[in-house]
């Protein structure tokens, strides 16, 4: 229940942009979170886990719902080292950690595949946000980007009553609102199987297991 942005807009319709756009079009999601770099000693700790299973595990989904991403289909992935910045950080525990401030990369499969992913846990100061882009050539040909203009004034709103939240906690509430609407509704159908784009428990290990794959490989390249 937790991967909500299988149901987000941006997401279908960065989707939707590149089926229209043909086979030659690349499609790269980018997802921004609201750390300043002071925080992230103790974002490391707290998320020990590391970025690729908590922060980017929502773009992992993506990739093991909608392009078939799994372990056994990886062909290659390659690390982009220009955006990424992998460092070894003390907690306040005192203990360090080595994890992502921002990661990107890209995945291609062995049935002809090809997604990026970039992930910054300091790419916004206005709470957090998504971005879907389709490009064709290296030439961009759409953008989505969640919030819009009325979803960033909401968040706005509530972040001012609440301060003490993390900015993007009020960016996702309207999405699992829907998931959960979505799933409920699905059930009380009498449906088989899951709503379609819903990331099952059957995905939700196929990411996990992408995660384990990739965060060695990533921090053994990317690593300062």
């Amino acid at each position: 229940m937790g991967y909500n942005k299988n149901e987000t807009p941006y997401v279908l319709q960065a989707l939707e942009a590149q089926k229209k756009a043909g086979d030659a079009a690349a499609i790269e999601f980018i997802h921004n979170n609201a750390y300043t770099e002071p925080e992230l000693g103790e974002c490391f700790e707290r998320n020990a886990e590391g970025m690729l299973k908590n922060m980017a595990i929502h773009e992992l989904a993506l990739l093991a719902t909608y392009f078939g991403v799994t372990v056994d289909n990886i062909d290659s992935v390659t690390p982009d080292a220009d955006f990424s910045n992998c460092l070894t950080l003390a907690g306040p525990s005192g203990k360090e950690f080595t994890d992502f401030a921002k990661v990107g990369f890209t995945v291609n499969t062995k049935d002809g595949k090809s997604v990026t992913v970039k992930a910054d846990r300091c790419g916004s100061t206005t709470g957090g946000g998504s971005i879907g882009i389709v490009s064709v050539d290296g030439v961009e040909k759409f953008r989505s980007e969640t919030p819009d203009a009325a979803l960033q004034a909401k968040c706005d709103s509530l972040a001012k009553a609440d301060p003490e939240m993390m900015p993007y906690f009020f960016l996702q509430h309207d999405d699992y609102i829907t998931l959960k609407e979505r799933s409920t509704a699905h059930i009380l159908a009498g449906k088989e199987g899951a709503p379609e784009g819903m990331a099952t428990i059957e995905i939700a290990l196929e990411t996990l297991k992408v995660a384990e794959y990739l965060t060695p490989m990533l921090t053994e390249a990317l690593k300062k």
